[in-house]
């Protein structure tokens, strides 16, 4: 069995995979979910802030989700989450850039209402290719217990 309430430890780093990121994949996942110029246009962007093409900070979400299901959660006990807290995008993740994600336990606790799982809060970090922070995400999770009642 993978991963459970139990196995998270508090303050913790898990390395959790990368993405590079290409023109061709921001630009479509652009054109279904975010089609502003700076994502879909390389002239528009070249001439906004950016100065040239960049992934939507959704696209940056969703593969740092996608790499978690793959790399950590196949095979665990999650349950899914009752939501994210706080996504901070700070800088820009451009065409090649290469993101790393970990993920940081933050705190955990057994819940209340149903002690045969736990809510397991954690800070997600997405760094570039040359180590600056690009994104933060604030989640929870909900994961089950191995053995309910032995876990404080």
């Amino acid at each position: 069995m993978g991963i459970s309430y139990e196995d998270f430890e508090v303050n913790k780093a898990y390395e959790i995979g990368e993405h590079t990121f290409t023109r061709d994949e921001i630009v479509a996942f652009a054109r279904q979910f975010d089609p502003q110029p700076f994502h879909v246009d390389e002239e528009a962007a070249a001439a906004s802030a950016f100065g040239t093409l960049v992934a939507s900070g959704w696209h940056t979400c969703s593969v740092m989700m996608g790499l978690l299901v793959r790399n950590a959660l196949g095979g665990s006990t999650s349950m899914g989450s009752p939501g994210i807290d706080d996504i901070r995008w700070l800088k820009p993740v451009r065409v090649g850039d290469t993101i790393r994600m970990t993920s940081t336990v933050l705190d955990k606790r057994v819940s209340a209402s149903k002690p045969d799982r736990g809510i397991v809060t954690t800070q997600w970090t997405g760094m570039n290719q040359r180590g600056e922070t690009v994104i933060t995400v604030r989640a929870k999770g909900i994961y089950g217990l191995h053995n309910p009642g032995a876990a404080a």
